[in-house]
């Protein structure tokens, strides 16, 4: 195919292919010169013009198929266009002979056909230049559209409408001649040809002015009959002529010719108007066929013309506009009332269906799309004044004394329609403005609830029900007035219980509104459960006092109960028992009574009876339905009786009373099967009595009363949902699908197979003609009604026979649907039997059956078949049998003699390919070779047939998959194929088709990227944007959906590149869109526009993938976007007053707190929805900032720096538009919006508000914003405010709070008061419930009101020492205020202070104990208090729940909090003034004597409590997910631990401190949060602390207590006693040092000896990767690890003493092999565990167990052995990095273990020489060694004596040769000056005999480091340093020792000499000093300047 791709045809190339890759080389070659004309140079073009003229000529005479006639039509007039136009004349000639000529040959007309689209490009493209030919041409062609066939007809009226589309107005001397061709052409028996010649006419309108003015009234007749027996297309297009039409007539779009002549005038609304009811009342029929059968009574107009006839309507509405509509929307709606109340369309009851659903589709298309919310409310209020004086003349009417004038029932029924059709167009408005219709409620000129309920008396009973529904509309809508009309509709019903239209239709209203509570998340209260059941218990006890009203109350009653049941389990389980006996009431006791029941009564008494059984089992079908958790098995046992009597009664009374019953017997035996249908099987398999079901079934399926076979309602559901597409688009989704589908309802089969299906097939064949086939379909879709749900074998071949049999019948129905159904039927008869030789011998039969018939039918039903075998047994056959069946399915899909062949055959075919799988691919290119031709040569009318094959193509391109991604020629040329059918399928004028077309390149897309080429897929997506087909828009956005995912800034700039480049563009609203902001915009308006939830969804899910590939890089642009879309509202949201005097001189801007809508903006009038849709993409945004973009996006002084040198954009630098952005929508009238734009603005402050303002340090950059957030707050605190919306309000409220943002005190007093306020509601309590919501919302609101002062309060009570809560709020408020203590006093004594906490520490801990109640088990349930706990009921309690669990945590650290800053002390200073009530059980509060607790007893609860709920939800398995809440249990654990009462109590209960222990150990393993571990340890520590102190204090009592004569049994306290066992599970030693070991090995895997060696453990002296918090962890646990002896007896200690040192030495073992620099964290983090390390160490050996008599001897030798281990480590070689903490181990051990331990040898010998060797190393370890040595000399034990014995001489020598090699650095400099020190020590722990020997060698040393004059000038600053330290020394130790130094300086002149010349060059530098600080200090000012204002 690539050699196609030149100007010029390649004919040598082209010459060698065969006839079908020549058609598809042609085809290729003119797609590329499609493409290359545009973009070639024009002098290339005009070179080779004669030559591509006769190219295509050739092609033009070589019959090309429908495709590429058009492709070369187009490509043939682009030519002259580009090239030169001046031989376009004799291309004209050539094509009007070839129209001209005689040759009717069938291989001639495909010539034929290419001329004539060669005719219409031309004109289109060259228009006037061919202007003195056209009349020439057109003539032509008219008159060769009198003899041709139906394509030619077709091909004719299309090149017409080109023709007209160039010349424009030149064409208008032929105007007249085209209207009358077109005329005959609107009426084709072809339905294509219609669709066309329609086309034709709207082009032709836009010049002829004549068809909008005199012949409108003969082109709407003929609209009219062409509406009549036409299919969805041409409904479609012909109402798109008439419309327009229409809408032209009534505002021309130009002058009408200055008004000369009759029929030049404007149109009114009422003409138009009269011109659409006329053919709705009347049909296309003239006058006088009209009246005739008017009069012979069958003037009956079909559902074809007036639906026609209502699409066109909405045509008519939609081209006049949204600013038409709402300015004549009055006289609109009177007209189209009026419609609907002629009796003319109401004859029959399904007319008045017909009839009324057109009205309603007018007015939901038109109301519902064009107008916005304003406008929307104003349309409400017309239709509500429409209802009320429809209602007033009825009214009026009925009560008229004179019988003559008094209202007929004709004149009933057509209110009726009135009534029905605006009161669901007002529910349907209500419904759609949501909250924001609220204002119509309270206007009190329509009146609007009392107007609605005023229609429920009236006299008929689809008037009620349109009544109830409307009400049930604005009860979903605006939840608050659910509860109000329930209370209103019970007290009218009780009052007017003698009127049966009152009974049934408040009725009807209460049964609406509680089926609305399902849709209202806030619920009703529950006591209108107790309401509705005593009603219906009324009603149905007082039926029979009242005959006339006996039917009313009994239907009415039972209507309450199944609604009832619609509450679910949690309300009705309370009624159950009184439903019970309400059901056992209803039918007789038994069977036997039944029958002496059948012997009483006449045909009314059993009329009411019915009905009142009828009702109650239409409850038990609701109870079924909606409260299955209820159907225990004595509930349904219960149930089993009523229904056995049921079934015994439906085939009895039918015997009795025949057709004066017939109706209520049908709803009996209806309602009968469905509870049937719905219980379980086995519930009453075993009964007996239920086998009459069966019978009765039969006999309702087969018996003669079924008359009617409703098919539509009745076969779509059994069959497959993609075989419904060979029916047509009638059966698919479309927007006109309200008018188009007929209502679908169930029908219900029962198994016991084999005798009934005979019975069935014995039915069949006694039956003839249409009764047969409605028995037929019956029978049929009953059996597949049981194949579809049956999961077990079918059973024996008795049974498969007779089920085979009516199958294969119904499969050869003449009946297409029924086709459709048997087929899907078979497939899954063969699924059932599941036996492979019954498959294949059902294949063979389809086979046998395709080869011999000849007839369509047969053909079709037996194609089917075979596909819908594959597709529920794809792997059943062999290779040969799939090729049998593909060679079969390919010789009927060229059957060009039945087009209705070739579309089963190729839709069965590409099932086939689908389920084929592998298998198929050896038939891919003989399949893409078929689908191509095919392609090529369908004529275009053969719609369904390319429909098909679009399917085959998409199943062909899914086999081939990743495969299409190949590079050999075979797959190249396959993906060829592939491009060339879509391109084909993207110009067929069927939308389904092109549909088809765009899923293929999606899949092609998803499977080989590279080759679909989006430049040129992308226009056409954004062109079919606003197709007028369904279909279409969701395959273009299914398809940018895909795109997006990945090639979002790719789609978006070719959307924008098409607008801008494109020289002829319909301007389309979506364009125009698309041009001003970009596709993503073009998406938000359609996405405004639709109502089709697949759809909206799929453009939402594109709109994400766009923002999250693209936001960040195009921030600004799509903020713009969502701001735009959130301004886009009719009218300003809410204002939101602010006071002047509050604000002060702030420069805000004034214009955020009021919100206008910004008009100029590029959307007006969007809908809440999109614009909540729009707030939830500015959340995203932030998300994506946040995880996927630069840190500048959240870092002010970051952004601004990139901002100077790169043009980038950040988040932060657009703060100002996300708070206007959320301040908007929090304050819309819409509620949802108004949840959205809190969310955000809660999201908004979690995120910016750390972040500084550079500009003004101290400061953040959300301290600007706090008025704004105040004023976005104060709406969601009003009364009227709906709970959920305060719920998320007071949430922000806290995060704003507790950001620390809030510098303003006046700020900081308005927010606090929004809390305050909520508060003072939580405070009223039970008392004061909100009727209008469910007590669930309460609970909500009280719990979120709760949450926010516990998470405000956090701040206030963490930094609590001992001080009042108001002096604590006090400090932690003023500390970071700029205003001074004094102002800020008042504010937070009145608002912040002990009273509020002293009241919310009671609520939180109610609220604490009601989340207990509700998380215990069920087997508890019994025990919880029957009134429901402090904040919720017994009966919401399951609605209560989540709201529970997501508010505990923070409660309970506040409670904790609280409970720390008090000290558990009771102070008794709650207000007086609490009216919550408390419950008995709410900690000890309760006021009743006989449980007062003391408060030591409430203390005790309160920390149980607090205990309970944090162990029982650590323990938990679920919650992984809430890190939030686990950190909230442990900071309150920490709180509680940080007081001595709680922590005594916990070290006094060793049980509850093993649990707690192992609640941590486990949580430390299960959760890797850094946090959360460190926290673990902080806890345990506080528990092993509270340990400690619980055995000091039993110690000390024992001690003080005992005497001194039992203080030897004294140290026996602590675990371990006199065994030293420790038992696992009850030992609080033994859990802490699992828990220690736990974390150390962890971290240090080679602790483990069996980790020590693998892979994860590492070798030794390997660099640890210990990061920050693993060092701290570390840490922590060898600080616990040491602290556990001091818990433990001495014999306890003893067992635990080698776990301890084996850990603590393994630690330093690894931390000393470490290099300064290693692990991930760096010398800093390793530098916080070795001195842990060492501390522990250290604590260890200062343990009292050491020194214990018991112990003693024990931990000698345990610490010796732990001493040479530690020892040993030096001999670890080159892995020691730090031998100082060695070394600093050592001296620890020398310095703290008992003189036994340290003393012994070798391992004191051992420790000389390891400090010698420390000492003779040249590393820096020298000086920290002199400095331990140093320490040990100190030493008051007998250790240093050796040390000093052994190293003193050491260290004498290494000092005495400084003056040899004087210091070089500061290290050696202090080396030295450490050594001197460790050498001075040793002089003084010497004896007073010898201490003078040891002076009179240290003072030599000092003196060798003096210098002399002139080396002390030239000297390195280190050697200087030196010379000044030994001389401060010698100074200072000479006096001390005077004779020792006398005697010295006598002895040795030199040092004298030395000495003296220091001390006197030291005395002169000092003299220089003081004279060099004096000169300054007289110059120096008197005043100092203070230069630092912070």
């Amino acid at each position: 195919m690539e050699r196609a791709h030149s100007l010029l045809l390649n004919e040598e190339a082209c010459s060698q292919l065969g006839e079908h890759q020549r058609a598809e080389f042609v085809f290729e070659w003119l797609r590329f010169l499609k493409k290359l004309l545009p973009a070639a140079d024009r002098v290339d073009v005009k070179k080779n013009q004669k030559c591509l003229v006769e190219q295509l000529t050739g092609i033009l005479i070589g019959s090309p198929g429908p495709p590429t006639r058009w492709l070369l039509a187009h490509c043939l007039a682009l030519l002259y266009r580009v090239g030169d136009s001046l031989t376009s004349s004799h291309t004209v000639d050539r094509c009007n002979d070839i129209i001209r000529s005689k040759d009717d040959s069938p291989s001639y007309l495909p010539t034929r056909l290419a001329a004539i689209a060669c005719l219409g490009a031309l004109y289109e493209q060259l228009g006037r230049l061919l202007v003195n030919t056209f009349k020439e041409t057109l003539a032509n062609l008219l008159k060769a559209i009198k003899s041709a066939e139906s394509q030619g007809r077709y091909e004719i009226m299309l090149s017409v409408e080109k023709i007209l589309r160039g010349l424009g107005v030149s064409a208008v001397p032929c105007h007249r001649d085209i209207y009358k061709a077109t005329r005959a052409c609107l009426t084709d028996r072809s339905m294509a040809v219609r669709c066309a010649a329609a086309k034709c006419l709207l082009e032709l309108q836009r010049e002829a002015v004549f068809l909008w003015t005199s012949e409108l009234e003969n082109v709407a007749t003929l609209c009219f009959r062409a509406f009549e027996s036409s299919n969805y297309d041409v409904r479609v297009a012909i109402s798109k002529l008439l419309g327009t039409l229409l809408a032209t007539a009534v505002e021309p779009k130009q002058p009408t010719g200055g008004g000369s002549g009759p029929g030049s005038r404007r149109s009114s609304l009422e003409e138009v108007m009269d011109l659409l009811t006329g053919g709705f009342l009347r049909g296309g029929a003239g006058f006088l066929r009209a009246s005739g059968d008017k009069l012979k009574g069958t003037s009956s107009v079909s559902k074809d013309i007036r639906i026609g006839i209502t699409q066109s309507c909405v045509v008519f509405v939609s081209c006049l506009g949204g600013v038409w509509l709402e300015a004549n929307f009055s006289a609109l709606l009177v007209l189209l009332m009026e419609l609907v109340s002629q009796t003319r369309a109401t004859q029959t009851p399904a007319d008045a269906v017909c009839c009324r659903r057109c009205i309603s589709f007018i007015l939901r298309a038109t109301l519902g799309s064009l107008l916005g919310e304003k406008a929307q409310i104003a349309a409400a209020k017309e239709i509500c004044l429409a209802i009320g004086k429809q209602k007033r003349a009825v009214d009026a009417a009925m009560c008229d004394g004179n019988v003559e004038t008094r209202v007929t029932t004709t004149d009933v029924a057509a209110s009726q329609h009135v009534l029905v059709c605006a009161l669901l167009e007002l529910g349907s408005l209500v419904q759609g403005l949501a909250s924001t219709a609220a204002s119509l409620l309270t206007d009190t000129s329509t009146a609007l609830l009392d107007t609605v309920i005023s229609v429920l008396l009236h006299p008929s009973v689809s008037a009620r029900l349109a009544a109830a529904w409307c009400l049930r509309c604005v009860a979903v809508a605006l939840p608050s007035q659910g509860a109000v009309l329930l209370d209103r509709c019970a007290e009218r019903l009780n009052a007017l219980k003698s009127c049966p239209e009152a009974v049934a239709g408040y009725s009807s209203a209460i049964a609406a509104l509680l089926g609305a509570v399902q849709h209202c998340p806030l619920g009703i209260p529950h006591t209108k459960g107790n309401v509705v059941m005593g009603l219906a218990e009324d009603l149905l006890r007082s039926a029979t006092q009242n005959s006339r009203i006996s039917i009313q109350r009994t239907q009415a009653g039972w209507l309450l109960l199944s609604s009832l049941n619609t509450l679910g389990p949690a309300v009705v389980e309370h009624h159950l028992p009184r439903m019970l006996v309400l059901w056992r009431c209803a039918f007789p006791p038994s069977i036997r009574d039944l029958d002496m029941e059948l012997r009483r009564g006449d045909h009314f008494t059993w009329q009411v009876t019915l009905e009142g059984r009828a009702g109650a089992l239409c409850a038990m079908k609701s109870l079924v339905i909606h409260c299955r958790d209820l159907l225990t098995d004595d509930v349904i046992g219960r149930l089993l009786t009523p229904l056995a009597c049921a079934v015994a009664l439906v085939p009895t009374l039918i015997k009795s009373y025949g057709n004066l019953i017939k109706n209520t017997s049908v709803v009996f035996r209806l309602r009968v099967y469905e509870i049937l249908a719905l219980l379980p099987p086995k519930t009453y398999e075993g009964e007996k009595s239920f086998g009459i079901v069966l019978k009765q079934l039969v006999t309702d399926i087969t018996g003669p009363e079924n008359v009617v076979c409703s098919e539509l309602t009745l076969l779509p559901p059994l069959c497959h949902s993609d075989d419904l597409a060979l029916l047509g688009p009638a059966l698919q989704d479309m927007d006109q699908h309200y008018i188009e589908e007929q209502v679908l309802h169930p029908l219900y089969f029962d198994t016991d197979m084999t005798q009934i299906l005979e019975q069935f097939t014995e039915s069949l064949k006694q039956l003839k003609g249409v009764r047969q086939q409605t028995v037929q379909t019956h029978v049929t879709a009953s059996l597949c009604s049981v194949l579809k749900v049956y999961t077990q074998s079918l059973g024996p071949e008795e049974v498969r026979k007779p089920a085979l049999g009516l199958l294969v019948g119904a499969l050869e129905s003449s009946n297409p649907l029924l086709r459709c159904m048997a087929a899907e039927g078979l497939s899954r008869l063969v699924q059932v039997v599941n036996d492979p030789a019954f498959t294949v011998s059902m294949t063979l039969v389809s086979f046998d059956k395709l080869k011999t018939a000849r007839d369509a039918v047969t053909r079709t039903g037996h194609a089917l078949a075979l596909g819908s075998l594959y597709r529920y047994v794809g792997g059943i056959s062999s290779p040969q049998h799939l090729s049998a069946c593909v060679g079969i399915l390919f010789t009927l899909s060229q059957d060009s003699t039945s087009p209705e062949v070739q579309r089963w055959a190729l839709h069965s075919l590409s099932m086939v390919i689908d389920h084929a799988g592998p298998l198929y691919h050896g038939h891919v290119e003989a399949s893409f070779t078929l689908v191509l031709r095919l392609l090529l040569s369908i004529p275009p009318t053969h719609v369904e047939v390319h429909q098909s094959l679009g399917r085959c193509l998409n199943a062909l391109v899914t086999t081939l998959g990743p495969d299409l991604q190949g590079e050999g020629q075979s797959v190249s040329a396959l993906r060829t194929s592939c491009l060339v059918g879509c391109a084909v399928m993207q110009d067929s004028p069927d939308c389904l088709v092109e549909a088809q077309a765009i899923s293929c390149l999606q899949q092609l897309h998803m499977f080989a990227p590279r080759h679909v080429n989006l430049a040129s897929l992308v226009p056409s997506l954004c062109v079919n944007l606003c197709s007028s087909y369904l279909s279409l828009r969701r395959a273009v956005v299914a398809c940018l959906r895909q795109l997006a995912q990945k090639e979002a800034l790719e789609v978006s700039e070719h959307a924008v590149a098409l607008v801008k480049d494109r020289d002829v563009w319909s301007l389309t609203f979506t364009n125009v869109t698309i041009k001003e902001v970009g596709l993503e915009g073009a998406l938000f308006s359609l996405l405004d526009r639709e109502s089709d939830p697949r759809l909206c969804q799929d453009i939402q899910e594109t709109l994400v993938h766009m923002m999250s590939s693209i936001a960040t890089g195009k921030l600004a642009h799509w903020l713009k976007l969502c701001k735009d879309v959130l301004s886009a509202s009719a009218e300003s949201t809410a204002p939101v007053e602010t006071n002047q005097e509050e604000e002060g001189e702030r420069d805000d801007d004034a214009s955020v707190f009021h919100a206008t809508s910004e008009s100029s903006g590029p959307f007006t009038n969007l809908r809440w929805s999109t614009r909540v849709f729009a707030v939830e993409c500015v959340c995203r945004i932030i998300a994506l900032c946040e995880s996927h973009g630069h840190p500048a996006h959240f870092d002010m002084a970051l952004a601004q720096e990139h901002r100077l040198h790169e043009s980038t954009d950040f988040l932060v630098l657009h703060l100002a538009a996300l708070i206007r952005m959320a301040f908007m929508a929090a304050t819309d009238h819409s509620d949802k919006l108004r949840l959205s734009g809190l969310q955000t603005l809660l999201v908004i402050i979690r995120k910016f508000a750390a972040i500084p303002e550079p500009e003004f340090p101290g400061h953040v950059i959300l301290e600007q914003y706090q008025a704004n957030v105040g004023a976005a707050l104060r709406p969601a605190f009003t009364a009227d405010a709906p709970p959920d919306v305060t719920a998320k309000a007071c949430q922000v409220c806290s995060a704003w709070i507790a950001s620390g943002v809030v510098s303003d005190l006046r700020d900081l007093r308005r927010v606090h008061q929004l809390l305050a306020s909520s508060l003072v509601k939580v405070q009223a309590g039970k008392e004061v419930p909100s009727q209008l919501y469910n007590e669930g919302t309460s609970t909500m609101e009280t719990l979120a009101v709760l949450k926010a002062w516990a998470e405000v309060s956090h701040c206030w009570l963490i930094p609590v020492q001992a001080c009042h809560p108001s002096t604590l709020a006090l400090k932690a408020t003023s500390s970071t205020r700029r205003q001074g203590e004094q102002a800020a006093s008042p504010l937070l004594e009145e608002d912040c202070g002990g009273t509020d906490l002293a009241t919310l520490s009671r609520l939180w801990l109610a609220a604490l104990q009601d989340y207990v109640l509700l998380t215990l088990p069920q087997d508890y349930s019994a025990q919880l208090p029957a009134t429901g706990g402090t904040f919720y009921t017994a009966e919401t309690a399951e609605q209560a729940r989540p709201h529970y669990c997501s508010s505990w945590a923070p409660i309970l650290h506040a409670t904790a909090l609280w409970l720390n800053s008090t000290g558990f002390i009771m102070v008794d200073d709650g207000p007086a003034n609490l009216s919550r009530p408390v419950t008995p059980t709410s900690m000890g509060q309760s006021t009743s004597l006989a449980s007062v607790k003391s408060p030591e007893d409430i203390s005790s609860d309160r920390l149980h409590l607090i205990l309970g709920i944090s162990v029982e939800f650590l323990c938990s398995p679920h919650s992984h997910d809430q890190m939030e809440n686990i950190s909230s249990c442990l900071q309150a654990l920490q709180a509680l631990l940080e007081v001595s009462w709680p922590r005594s109590k916990v070290g006094n209960d060793q049980v509850l401190s093993v649990e707690l222990l192992s609640v941590l150990h486990r949580l430390i393993v299960t959760r890797e949060a850094p946090g959360v571990q460190l926290a673990v340890l902080e806890l345990v520590r506080q528990v092993v602390c509270a340990a400690q102190e619980h055995v000091k204090e039993k110690r000390h009592s024992a001690e003080v207590d005992d005497g001194a004569a039992e203080k030897e049994t004294v140290p026996e306290f602590g675990e371990g006693r006199d065994t030293g066992g420790l038992v696992p599970g009850r030992s609080l030693v033994f859990g802490a040092l699992e828990l220690c070991l736990c974390v150390l090995v962890r971290k240090l895997p080679q602790l483990s000896p069996k980790l020590a060696g693998s892979p994860s453990g590492g070798q030794g002296g390997s660099s640890l990767s210990l990061s920050d918090s693993d060092c701290r962890q570390v840490a922590a646990a060898l600080a616990i690890l040491s602290d556990l002896p001091s818990i433990c007896s001495p014999d306890g200690s003893v067992s635990i003493l080698p776990t301890l040192m084996y850990l603590l030495m393994g630690v330093l073992r690894e931390l000393v092999q470490q290099p300064c620099g290693g692990g991930a964290g760096g010398g800093e983090a390793l530098g916080l565990v070795v001195p842990a390390a060492l501390q522990a160490l250290r604590a260890v050996l200062s343990s009292p167990m050491s020194r214990s008599e018991k112990s003693r001897g024990a931990w000698a030798h345990l610490l010796r052995c732990a001493l040479n281990t530690l020892l040993d480590f030096w001999d670890s070689g080159p892995f020691i990095q730090k031998p100082v903490s060695l070394l600093t181990a050592l001296t620890i051990f020398l310095l703290t273990a008992s003189p036994e331990v340290t003393t012994a040898q070798p391992l004191q010998t051992r420790c000389i020489d390891k400090f010698k060797a420390s000492l003779e190393s040249k590393d820096p370890v020298v000086s920290q060694s002199y400095q331990l040595l140093m320490s040990v000399f100190q030493s008051k034990t007998g250790v240093a004596v050796p040390f000093i014995q052994g190293l003193g001489s050491c260290v004498v020598g290494h000092l005495q040769g400084v003056e040899r090699r004087r210091p070089q650095s500061s290290k050696e400099l202090q080396a030295i000056q450490d050594g001197v020190r460790a050498l001075e020590a040793l002089v003084f722990a010497a004896d007073e005999m010898h201490r003078p020997q040891l002076v009179a060698i240290l003072l030599p040393i000092l003196i060798s480091f003096l210098l002399d004059e002139n080396a002390l000038s030239s000297a390195p600053a280190s050697a200087r340093t030196l010379h000044e330290s030994a001389l401060q020394d010698l100074m200072r130790i000479g006096p001390q020792h005077s004779s020792v130094f006398k005697a010295l300086m006598a002895s040795s002149p030199h040092m004298k000499a030395r000495l003296e010349a220091a001390v006197k060059g030291n005395q002169e530098s000092v003299n220089a000093k003081a004279t060099q600080l004096q000169v300054p200090s007289k110059t120096s000012p008197s005043i100092q300047l203070k230069t630092n204002f912070l």
